[in-house]
């Protein structure tokens, strides 16, 4: 995403000299493109740093109303922070639910249910005038998919063994098939690899397409206009956190999925 000036940027500058930060910064070396790492680049990730921490003491104030077990079971008769915990964590882990299963969802919801909380409230700080989204920055949401793709295939390891890495080859059928399942293997293979790619790309062209969009209608006309672009705004902040965290459950349901072709095909084909 273009570097632009947000709030993030004055406190920034507020406590710690230009120059002092700049030579920090450079400590980094260069980005992907080959520039280097200036002072704008310490935006997102600070941006991420206070979405986290804000999601730590929301979450904080709403574990203090669930202490009391008499209270906990009687739901608040309004919107609260307690209510909107309830309905977003319950919607993420009922989506987890319907696709592997309760139990599988229990153990694995962990990393879905954090990616949803990160995701939805750093979409959600653009639409803040003077604030930029963490997710707009290719670093921020290479380093989410990064933890998705690491963590997907250790519990694809974990749960299948090497089964895990013959399944990419398909099913094994004839030894006169082994080139089909080579061929196969080096499709999957690329195709997985391909995940963390196309799964950060996808969030962060869309949240830095929608907020460059909205603020330059912001800067231009200030009343009315930019009344349509914040709700198409919302709708796009949750759109990509249903659809970030729906392909990581995806590839979490895939991964640990017992796979016992290969022995079903040898059986059939003994008999």
């Amino acid at each position: 995403m273009p570097e632009h000036t947000s709030f993030f940027t004055y406190l920034l500058h507020f406590f710690f000299k230009h120059s002092v930060l700049e030579e920090n910064m450079h400590a980094f070396g260069t980005s992907i493109a080959g520039k280097p790492v200036g002072a704008h680049a310490a935006e997102p990730l600070v941006a991420a740093l206070f979405v986290v921490l804000l999601a730590i003491y929301l979450a904080y104030r709403a574990r203090a109303k669930l202490i009391d077990l008499d209270k906990a079971v009687i739901p608040d008769e309004t919107l609260s922070l307690r209510t909107f915990w309830e309905i977003f964590i319950g919607y993420f882990y009922g989506l987890m639910r319907e696709m592997m299963g309760a139990e599988k969802a229990k153990r694995y919801f962990g990393l879905v249910g954090t990616c949803a909380v990160f995701i939805f409230f750093s979409n959600f700080l653009g639409l803040v005038p003077g604030f930029l989204p963490p997710t707009s920055s290719w670093n921020i949401t290479a380093g989410c998919a990064l933890v998705v793709f690491v963590v997907f295939n250790y519990y694809g390891l974990k749960e299948n063994g090497m089964g895990y890495i013959r399944h990419l080859a398909g099913p094994w059928i004839h030894p006169l098939a082994i080139p089909i399942n080579i061929l196969i293997f080096g499709i999957e293979l690329v195709s997985t690899l391909i995940r963390p790619v196309t799964l950060s790309i996808r969030l962060m062209v869309n949240m830095a397409v929608d907020h460059m969009l909205l603020g330059l209608f912001m800067g231009l006309v200030m009343i009315f206009v930019p009344v349509p672009l914040m709700v198409l705004g919302t709708l796009v902040a949750l759109i990509q956190t249903l659809v970030f965290c729906l392909l990581a459950a995806i590839y979490i349901a895939l991964a640990v999925e017992h796979e016992d072709h290969g022995e079903a095909h040898a059986e059939a084909h003994a008999h």
